[in-house]
């Protein structure tokens, strides 16, 4: 897309638009694990926790589609303005490998903010449950709630935090624990999980959650991104607790607003029955009790 022509596409949010970026830095969190920043200070000013981006580079047409990635957090200038904003990826594939190899002044497409994002939690205590690389989105998500950073525009802009935010976060053992020191955050509590135990709680993230719970359910709420089946057992577990909880879903998707409908989900209506939404577009946040897993 043009310069000249920088309108957000069809079904995208109105604060869509497509932009080249450059790459600021890339550093490693943990095993195959990466965290980007991109130096474009609009996207950081428009962006919300939740919501995401398509990339893709700049040059050629391989791979032809961008990649979703959600917002891990902005960052500012020397002078405290917004310059950019940060996002985390594991290297599975063309693009992650390419990825993994770029260099700061890199050029690359991006298009966003995309999505819905999650709602300001209008609670006491917030959980936010993360498996694999879904710890990404509840950096912001927790700076955001404890007061402690402002995102969006001031309709979005709260007086106060909220006075406690947990974070329980599962991965496969110690190597794939992600960025732990960029979540000592004041007011947010960690808890980490392992499935082999070689770091934290020897077990499952949903043991971590129950245990939050058992601890005290009134005023909570849960948000919660990782693979699917860890959600849908957490928001079972929400479910019969009467929790209010959200879902960010990692659906794979091609086109990033609306277009394609490659990454529809099933959400329930409001007479019981159910139809098919865009994740891109209506999500990737869903409230769980909406979601048909």
């Amino acid at each position: 897309m043009s310069e000249a022509n920088q309108d957000c596409l069809p079904g995208m949010v109105a604060e869509a638009r497509q932009r080249t970026a450059q790459v600021e830095s890339l550093r490693p969190m943990a095993r195959h694990t990466w965290a980007v920043r991109l130096r474009h200070p609009e996207l950081a000013c428009r962006i919300v926790p939740g919501q995401f981006f398509m990339i893709r580079p700049a040059v050629g047409s391989d791979p032809l589609l961008g990649r979703p990635f959600a917002l891990y957090d902005t960052w500012s200038d020397e002078g405290g303005n917004p310059a950019g904003v940060e996002f985390g990826f594991v290297e599975v594939g063309k693009l992650t490998g390419r990825m993994s190899r770029w260099t700061q002044g890199t050029e690359v497409e991006i298009w966003g903010p995309l999505g819905n994002g999650f709602p300001q939690p209008e609670c006491d205590r917030l959980i936010c449950v993360a498996g694999g690389i879904g710890q990404t989105p509840f950096r912001a998500v927790a700076r955001e709630a404890l007061g402690h950073q402002q995102y969006g525009d001031e309709r979005r802009w709260r007086a106060r935090g909220i006075s406690e935010v947990v974070l329980c976060y599962g991965a496969r053992s110690k190597d794939y624990v992600a960025g732990l020191e960029d979540f000592q955050i004041p007011g947010l509590k960690v808890h980490v999980a392992t499935n082999d135990g070689t770091f934290g709680h020897h077990g499952f993230v949903t043991e971590l959650l129950q245990q939050q719970l058992d601890a005290g359910r009134d005023g909570v709420h849960v948000y919660c991104c990782g693979p699917e089946p860890m959600m849908k057992a957490v928001a079972e577990i929400c479910e019969q607790q009467k929790i209010p909880c959200w879902l960010s879903l990692e659906t794979p998707m091609a086109c990033g607003f609306g277009a394609c409908f490659s990454c529809v989900t099933k959400v329930r209506e409001d007479d019981g029955t159910w139809d098919y939404r865009r994740t891109c577009v209506e999500g990737p946040v869903f409230k769980s009790d909406r979601l048909v897993l």
